[in-house]
């Protein structure tokens, strides 16, 4: 068991009233918000020598193993490349001359779910010292510990540079726009422009009555803010019948439709867009815009991506909180409108790019069984 393999401790939290706590602060301090990598090399978070001598707080050495034991990081892991103290929320393994500190990194890791599903209280789930201490884990000799830890970096690194392949195609797409068209906010190319509102049809959503269990029972398209994480949407999580549209007023929408939230927390920090690939429904918290004959929909849907910083200065709230995107705000928004034929060829450009991404995302899936088999095979 981890507890008896490890000494497990915790840090804690200097008052924030002492000024002297942390200003010209010298000592590395650790958040669960800093268990991001793998590797911690550098935080925001200092104090000073006397907030160490007087508070719980503890300075780890290198080597040392973090976990998060509640809050939203419950679970997260990362390994000192510095001395550093921490929180109270984190728990340290002290390094184990018996036990590479990278393997006990990936076995920690693999056994987040478990950990989240162990973590008790309400609001704030946490997962206890004497908790981690029963926790079985297999130990190999060390140099097997070792080349478990090599196998599994090797696979970590590949998945990471795959992801960051995406993002350079993401940001590609991003530079093409604006070497074609210029910031669309600025319109610094004096393009032709349109209010927001006059760029297409604009197309609301529903929600099926719950109590109805046949318009559940269906497998027509029905998307939601959830399924707005992705540039291209055609297989949602959720689906309803066609019973939906002969009883109610929720309308079907035809492919290359262009697909915002205008409603809901989300927009406190970003404005999804998405285009249908297929015929769909929405709920009410989105809508769909049929863009007119001189606007391509997917020079839109970069353009509203290019513009989601302005946007958000304009999100209204609700009078019970919730943050909105209506007609008023959308009122604001301008539109450029360059020639359809350079849109196009924008167009044409992306696909092409999407198709890269699609390749890639292959890859990634596959990686990720890869690394998940072994983990598997190793600490399960």
């Amino acid at each position: 068991m981890l507890g008896e393999k490890f000494k497990i401790s915790s840090g804690g939290t200097p008052s924030t009233s002492k000024l002297e706590y942390y200003k010209n602060g010298t000592i590395n301090w650790v958040r669960t918000g800093d268990l991001k990598s793998k590797y911690i090399t550098q935080v925001d978070g200092l104090i000073t020598e006397e907030a160490l001598k007087k508070s719980s707080a503890k300075l780890f050495p290198v080597d040392t193993v973090l976990i998060a034991m509640y809050g939203a990081t419950i679970g997260a892991c990362s390994i000192l490349s510095i001395e550093a103290a921490t929180n109270q929320a984190c728990a340290a393994f002290l390094p184990n001359k018996d036990v590479d500190s990278s393997y006990l990194y990936f076995f920690l890791s693999s056994k987040k779910k478990e950990f989240i599903k162990l973590g008790v209280g309400g609001a704030q789930p946490n997962i206890s010292a004497t908790i981690l201490k029963g926790v079985e884990i297999p130990l190999p000799p060390l140099e097997i510990q070792k080349q478990i830890a090599k196998t599994l970096d090797t696979a970590a690194e590949l998945l990471a540079m795959h992801k960051q392949q995406l993002v350079e195609l993401d940001n590609l797409i991003k530079s093409t726009f604006y070497d074609m068209f210029g910031d669309p906010v600025a319109n610094v190319k004096g393009w032709a422009t349109k209010p927001l509102l006059g760029v297409g049809k604009f197309i609301s959503g529903g929600t099926p009555s719950k109590d109805r269990n046949d318009y559940w029972s269906g497998n027509f398209p029905w998307v939601s803010p959830k399924d707005m994480k992705v540039a291209y949407i055609s297989n949602p999580k959720n689906f309803i019948s066609n019973k939906v549209f002969e009883e109610t007023s929720l309308k079907k929408i035809s492919p290359n439709h262009l697909l915002i939230v205008v409603r809901g927390m989300i927009l406190v920090h970003s404005f999804p867009t998405a285009i249908n690939t297929v015929e769909v429904s929405i709920n009410q918290d989105m809508k769909a815009i049929l863009p007119i004959k001189e606007i391509d929909v997917v020079y839109l849907k970069h353009c509203f991506d290019n513009m989601t910083h302005q946007i958000l200065k304009i999100i209204t709230t609700a009078g019970h909180g919730t943050k909105k995107f209506d007609a008023d705000s959308m009122g604001k928004v301008i539109i450029p409108v360059p020639s359809l034929h350079l849109q196009n060829q924008f167009a044409d450009i992306v696909t092409k790019i999407e198709e890269q991404k699609a390749l890639v995302k292959k890859v990634i899936d596959e990686t990720q069984l890869l690394f998940d088999t072994l983990m598997s095979e190793y600490f399960e």
